[in-house]
């Protein structure tokens, strides 16, 4: 078949599609294209047009693909934003299932990159026999505890923000107060309580997980996610992958405000975490 591709799927907004971005320069330096998946319905900005023409026009191996317009869900309750956002990420699962059939007429894809809150869409990859990674950005202590958060949950039965008083005990994390849970897991009555949830499951499940943070900065976060002991089963972890400290560089004046810096780059990814 023809060329070798890695396709990418971010969250809607810019800071999860620059991030993704940033992940990409690293891996197009080996003998991959790269084709990164935009949704369009929900938080589109002219400014992101503006970006990606600009990464294309610098970088000719990335390329970008919007999927079809999506609707965001409407809800009888109020819910969160990232319960909104979740949801749409869901509603379009159907779309990169179609897009992924496309590509790999034309392609062999090597690996699907995606982030937390686009755990939907490992199905219809996974059914397709292509390997799928994390991307995860928040660094090595959050990763344990997102890992962790289905035992969380398995061992009680009320919401976090309610937990006043309570420790709670991550490998790889200091103590947490229970009430100072990441938002979209502090309540159970909110739907992304549950969607978190099925992506945290997902983890354990990745081809490999692929962290922007390097051992020196968080060793004992990173020696948690190496034994396993922040995965339901220690003996099945994924693989993780240590890239950063990667952030972007300063925007070109008239492009994005994103006020980000690109430092040196510790490690990069090899053509033996992706194959």
């Amino acid at each position: 078949m023809g060329e070798e591709s890695i396709v990418m799927f971010p969250s809607a907004g810019i800071g999860h599609i620059v991030a993704m971005v940033e992940l990409a320069k690293l891996i197009q330096t080996h003998r991959f294209s790269i084709t990164i998946l935009l949704t369009t319905g929900l938080l589109d900005h002219p400014s992101i047009d503006v970006y990606i023409r600009r990464i294309s026009a610098v970088h000719p191996s990335i390329s970008f693909l919007r999927l079809p317009r999506t609707t965001p869900a409407t809800f009888t309750t109020a819910v969160s934003f990232a319960a909104k956002g979740l949801s749409f990420n869901k509603r379009n699962a159907p779309h990169v299932a179609a897009t992924l059939t496309q590509i790999s007429k034309t392609a062999t894809v090597k690996a699907f990159v995606i982030d937390l809150f686009c755990a939907s869409t490992m199905d219809s990859a996974s059914s397709m026999g292509i390997p799928v990674y994390f991307f995860f950005t928040s660094g090595a202590a959050v990763l344990a505890l997102y890992s962790y958060f289905p035992k969380l949950h398995e061992e009680s039965s009320g919401s976090f923000k309610d937990m006043v008083g309570v420790e709670l005990h991550v490998p790889g994390n200091a103590p947490l107060k229970a009430v100072d849970m990441p938002e979209p897991i502090l309540d159970r009555d909110d739907p992304a309580y549950w969607d978190m949830l099925d992506f945290c499951t997902c983890l354990a499940t990745a081809r490999g997980i692929i962290v922007n943070s390097f051992e020196e900065l968080e060793p004992v976060a990173v020696n948690a996610g190496a034994q396993g002991t922040c995965f339901p089963d220690p003996t099945r972890a994924p693989r993780v992958h240590y890239i950063g400290p990667l952030l972007a560089e300063p925007q070109q004046s008239g492009s994005l405000s994103c006020n980000y810096f690109k430092f040196h780059i510790k490690s990069q990814i090899t053509k033996s975490t992706i194959k």
